[in-house]
């Protein structure tokens, strides 16, 4: 009896081990079966995923490639743009300096002494009346063009500043006042009158930009300016506020009139000083470049 029980352990023994051993073998069947599978999905996976990361690549290539194109065509048009509105501001510019052209009174730096001439109903666009302070007669006014004012005085001022003080003895004259005057010469002086007055409409006078000036102590007596401070400080410093010595010594239209000074602009009047040149001695043409400057 105790041997069949022994017997019966020994086979229920070697069945479980048996059973364990089988397990053991199904268990890692499975397992290594699971893992093939998993491992065909990483590898399918992986696959997907490198297909798709391609894809990617291509798409981003093709994003580049097209932005490069965007990017070219944008550089394109901003240069077309900036060509173009380096062209509209020349336009604007060349419309500018037509518009202040047009707005300026073409006649303030023509040649009229026995040159051009100033018809009898030309009056400047603005005249004003110059300050009693600056007269020689304080009772008699005088008129200058408006836009010339401002140069006068501040010319007067710094003359006067540096003990060069002077007075305006003539200012504007109409085609009327001129040939008045030129008569009243005519009966003094004959034809010598021709030497230092100029006809009607060959006056710079009736443009409204010429003064004669003479000093407290000549007055009246302003043939000896030449020999006063105030003509030295002139021909030294006259230029700066735009005012010109319109016949020097030996010039071929007057006599020398030291005392008659005549605003052409800074620009002009410092390009003559400079140049030690004359007004009259240069052609029209380029004279006519400063217009736009005169009264800068």
């Amino acid at each position: 009896m105790q041997i069949h029980c022994s017997k019966l352990v020994i086979f229920i023994s070697g069945f479980i081990i048996i059973a364990s051993l089988g397990y053991g073998v199904y268990t890692y069947v499975m397992n290594v079966r699971e893992l093939k599978m998993t491992k065909g999905g990483f590898a399918s996976t992986t696959a997907e995923f490198e297909s798709k990361i391609k894809q990617l690549e291509d798409e981003i290539f093709q994003v580049k490639k097209e932005n490069l194109v965007l990017t070219n065509s944008l550089i394109a048009e901003q240069s077309k743009n900036n060509f173009f509105e380096g062209q509209i501001s020349e336009i604007k510019g060349s419309v500018n300096v037509l518009e202040k052209l047009n707005e300026t009174d073409k006649e303030l730096l023509q040649k009229y002494s026995k040159i051009y001439f100033l018809n009898e109903n030309y009056v400047p666009s603005a005249l004003t009346e110059i300050d009693a302070r600056y007269l020689y007669d304080k009772e008699r006014p005088l008129q200058i063009h408006a836009k010339v004012q401002f140069f006068l005085y501040n010319m007067l001022e710094n003359a006067s500043s540096s003990g060069a003080g002077m007075e305006i003895i003539s200012a504007y004259r109409s085609f009327g006042e001129q040939a008045s005057l030129k008569a009243d010469y005519k009966m003094t002086y004959g034809s010598g009158a021709n030497k230092f007055s100029a006809d009607q409409g060959y006056s710079e006078h009736q443009l409204g930009t010429t003064v004669d000036l003479t000093t407290p102590e000549l007055g009246a007596s302003f043939t000896k300016f030449v020999k006063t401070d105030a003509f030295g400080w002139l021909t030294e410093n006259a230029y700066k506020y735009g005012f010109i010595l319109s016949y020097p010594e030996d010039n071929t239209y007057y006599q020398f009139e030291p005392w008659h000074w005549r605003f052409v602009g800074v620009a002009l009047a410092t390009k003559l000083h400079e140049t030690n040149r004359y007004f009259y001695n240069l052609d029209q043409r380029e004279i006519d470049t400063y217009l736009i400057s005169i009264f800068d």
